[in-house]
């Protein structure tokens, strides 16, 4: 449960670094650029790394041996279920900024030689078979040529051994609260949209149109966050459209207040009177509820009860309407709300998400590389086109996703299409053939056979707008025009000739 998730995250780490340096880049551990990243989880992930260094340090300089171990597995937790989950596609590059995902290694590198090192002392193989890999990048390696790596001053990278090294110190300028709070938050809204999406049992690939989230008594910093840096990865995780926090004075149209007195504090306060002034807390009303929260206080029997040590609060879903799903934490102060309104849109938007799930398994089972283009067609079997309704209401989407690229009807591919891969899937109930094909020019309707022929033989890339392409076939010369006779591909031909509506 520890080892394997920390090998596959470390395992991911290292093929992204070789991606990024197969486009002609160099990879060069820089901490500076590590402190300078903006990304709200790279700043989490890196605060908590120091705190945890802080931790550890405190806790063996005490010899707390029996406290670090948990801390340090459940740090692995956070970075393998959390970091590396949240920011997949950045590190991948498939969002198509190289400058990012560069930040997002130096992050993820600088975290890993800390805790590698960290983990030394409790797990002596592993953390050496991955510091053997992590030093060789990082700028003192050179240093250990000639037996330097087992002399003083030891460093990570000159050393010759992760056991050489020393715990790292923690930078205090690094620490950072609010960032570890807001995270926080983030995974509690996740986790518990994950279960009321259980509770529904809708399909993570079947959108939701809102989440609601009502929280007891959040920072000023936490409502920042979620509804700023951290909302998109909120709806990515989710795959929901939208994400409302409800303010203070709408709670009480989302969530009841109840409060709970603490038997264990007031029992000595108030003996045989406990029962009737239990009583009294839990009767009170919403209203009356908030309001002994905000004044901190609350008076009974003549005598005066702490709302925030000596009363336990808890917020429950009350939002009427059948289309909504709940969830809320044991301590009750994070409630979540999910619309479960199933309407064509959100369907179509399920099957979109399907059909790229399946178009994506075709170009990993093809060997292909994230930078690789292809041309994506789809044939359905039943009369309603169900794929084809899906992929027009989803257009945008798609092309964000493929760069440009929609999947289209295969009754519209050239008859020169090579195909890379192809697959039959079942899409909503429906049998839809799936393929992939390399990129190819696509023609207007009518060429003559020697035209068609000539350009089967033209590569998309090399076409630039508007070229006209002279050619001789049975010593009669010919010509074709980019834009007018045939398009670099067939997307570009059915936008540009209006052929299907939806495009």
């Amino acid at each position: 449960e520890v080892f394997l998730p920390w090998y596959n995250a470390f395992r991911f780490m290292m093929q992204n670094i070789e991606r990024w340096e197969a486009a002609g880049n160099k990879f060069v551990p820089s901490l500076e650029k590590v402190c300078a990243t903006t990304n709200a989880t790279d700043i989490w992930i890196s605060a908590a790394t120091q705190k945890l260094i802080k931790f550890v340090h405190e806790e063996m300089s005490a010899y707390r041996l029996y406290t670090v171990m948990p801390e340090l597995v459940n740090f692995i937790n956070q970075l393998t279920n959390w970091y590396v989950r949240l920011n997949r596609d950045r590190l991948k590059c498939a969002e198509g900024d190289d400058a990012d995902a560069e930040t997002g290694l130096q992050v993820f590198y600088d975290v890993l030689l800390n805790v590698t090192t960290l983990m030394a002392p409790f797990t002596p193989f592993i953390t050496e078979y991955f510091y053997q890999y992590l030093r060789k990048m990082h700028p003192s390696y050179a240093e250990a040529a000639n037996g330097g790596g087992a002399e003083n001053p030891v460093k990570p990278g000159k050393s010759d051994s992760v056991h050489y090294l020393n715990l790292p110190a923690y930078d205090a300028t690094r620490l950072n609260q609010d960032a570890v709070e807001a995270m926080a938050a983030l995974q509690k809204i996740v986790e518990l949209g994950r279960y009321a999406r259980e509770m529904r049992l809708i399909n993570l690939k079947t959108p939701v149109k809102n989440i609601a989230v009502i929280l007891g008594n959040p920072t000023e910093n936490v409502i920042k966050a979620i509804t700023g840096p951290l909302k998109s990865y909120i709806l990515s995780e989710l795959n929901a459209w939208d994400l409302t926090v409800v303010e203070k004075k709408n709670e009480h149209e989302w969530v009841t207040l109840s409060l709970t007195a603490n038997f264990k504090l007031l029992g000595k306060k108030f003996g045989k009177k406990m029962k009737t002034v239990a009583s009294t807390i839990k009767s009170m009303s919403h209203v009356e509820a908030v309001a002994c929260l905000e004044k901190g206080s609350l008076e009974i029997e003549g005598e005066t009860i702490c709302a925030n040590t000596e009363i336990t609060s808890k917020l429950s879903f009350s939002k009427e309407g059948e289309q909504w799903e709940s969830a809320s934490t044991q301590e009750g102060d994070c409630v979540i709300g999910i619309d479960c309104t199933q309407d064509e849109a959100i369907l179509a938007a399920g099957r979109a998400r399907e059909l790229i799930n399946h178009i994506q398994q075709l170009r990993k089972n093809a060997g292909l590389d994230m930078k690789d283009t292809v041309e994506a067609f789809f044939e359905e079997s039943e009369v309603t086109p169900v794929t084809e309704n899906a992929v027009s209401m989803n257009v945008e989407v798609f092309k964000a996703k493929f760069k440009g690229y929609v999947p289209l009807p295969k009754r519209f591919a050239p008859k020169w299409s090579v195909i890379i891969g192809s697959e039959s899937v079942e899409i909503a109930g429906s049998k839809v053939e799936v393929s992939i094909c390399r990129p190819a020019v696509s023609a207007k309707d009518g060429l003559n056979d020697a035209q068609t022929t000539f350009l089967s033989t033209v590569q998309p890339a090399s076409v630039e707008s508007g070229a006209e392409i002279s050619f001789s076939v049975d010593g009669k010369d010919m010509k074709v025009k980019e834009g007018l006779d045939f398009w670099p591909t067939t997307l570009a031909k059915l936008e540009a000739t209006k052929t299907v509506s939806w495009l």
